[in-house]
């Protein structure tokens, strides 16, 4: 009997079966309409991070370029940290150097996405810019590059720039054509500017401009005592105006009174060259302040510090720091063998590197929060916040 109605009921399901596949054949089954993903939201410009860059609390919306500004002085109109050009300017890569700015240059300053944005006149997207969309017309500019805005005041750095001042290899200078002697005999060898001097062992009549240095100190390494280059103490510059063994030359400038024995080296061209922009190094740093050149133990703005860093360690030229006063040591009142305590470093202020050698480089102070001295740390800078 179990058997029969064991059949039975299979018999049922595959009649059913063929029913249901009979009714697929003959009805069109209506697709189920998927549901369409949500939109994801439009974007909102949030409110600048503290650690993001901040504007001046009276940054300009439109600042012409004077003639005497500098790269820095401009930054800092608009910026809190001067070293964050590079994240707010716009560049023009079809301008051939397009950090270059000049007296007369429209400058304006706008958002885009939240963000603040820096751009001359005409080359910013025009849909970008909050202000009247004629003031953005393109122009021309037909000015010589050396009318373009310095990074730093040059006349602070001019006589860093006319030589290497710091030389990697003494034999750089041993090798070097030295002054013979004086023409006019009565000078006790010693001239100063306007003076004809002899020289020996200049090798290219093609060079005419040379520098005349004196050798100085010795630069070590504190991290590690390696020998990282010597001084080359600025004399004088001279023109050759006779080339011959001995040559002769004219003192066209005197810093201090030239002797028989001093050196000669060719002045570098490039050595000029201003047209960085400050910025901040991508790597930390980690450096000392090993001199500085104006022979006081105290650093102030302006003054020129030379640093235990260089092109081995990823510095270039435009590299902002922050210097950081080495924290002095106070008194535990409660110890009982009057043991002291070392303070926290604390913020000094800020150099900018001009020139970078292998393992040094030379930075002019550009704000001094207190007293900067020799031995001085410096740091990859940090933003400001309010």
């Amino acid at each position: 009997m179990r058997n029969d109605i064991s059949i039975i009921c299979r018999i049922s399901v595959a009649a059913s079966a063929l029913i249901l596949l009979a009714a697929c054949a003959t009805t069109a089954i209506e697709p189920v309409p998927l549901e369409a993903e949500p939109m994801a939201p439009e974007p909102v410009a949030e409110p600048l991070a503290p650690t993001e860059v901040q504007l001046q609390p009276a940054a300009p919306l439109k600042y012409v370029v004077q003639k005497g500004d500098t790269l820095w002085s401009i930054s800092q109109k608009f910026l809190l940290d001067a070293w964050q050009w590079p994240e707010v300017w716009y560049v023009n890569e079809q301008v051939r150097n397009p950090h270059l700015i000049y007296p007369g240059d429209v400058l304006y300053l706008y958002s885009v996405n939240g963000q603040p944005r820096i751009a001359k006149e005409g080359e910013p997207p025009q849909q970008a810019y909050s202000g009247p969309q004629d003031k953005l017309s393109p122009r021309v500019r037909e000015l010589p590059l050396g009318e373009a805005v310095d990074a730093i005041p040059r006349e602070m750095i001019a006589g860093f720039l006319r030589g290497p001042r710091i030389i990697e290899d003494l034999d750089t200078l041993k090798d070097a054509p030295y002054v013979l002697d004086f023409e006019d005999p009565h000078l006790m060898n010693a001239a100063a500017s306007d003076e004809l001097a002899y020289v020996l062992d200049i090798k290219d009549p093609t060079l005419r401009q040379y520098q005349i240095v004196r050798s100085g100190k010795r630069y070590v390494d504190p991290d590690d005592g390696d020998t990282i280059g010597y001084e080359a103490i600025p004399v004088a510059d001279a023109e050759l105006r006779v080339f011959g063994d001995p040559a002769t030359v004219v003192l066209t400038r005197s810093d201090i009174e030239t002797r028989a024995g001093d050196r000669l080296l060719p002045v570098d061209p490039k050595a000029l060259d201003l047209n960085f922009y400050p910025h901040a190094p991508a790597q930390a740093v980690g450096g000392t302040i090993i001199d500085a050149f104006n022979g006081d133990t105290q650093i102030g703005q302006y003054q020129i510090v030379a640093i235990n860093r260089g092109r081995a360690q990823g510095i270039e030229n435009g590299h902002v720091l922050t210097v950081m006063q080495s924290g002095r040591k106070s008194k535990d009142p409660y110890s009982a063998l009057g043991s002291k305590v070392r303070l926290p470093d604390v913020n000094a202020g800020t150099v900018m590197v001009f020139k970078t050698n292998e393992r040094v480089c030379l930075a002019l102070v550009m704000t001094a929060l207190r007293q900067i001295h020799v031995g001085d740390k410096v740091e990859k800078p940090v933003p400001s916040s309010r």
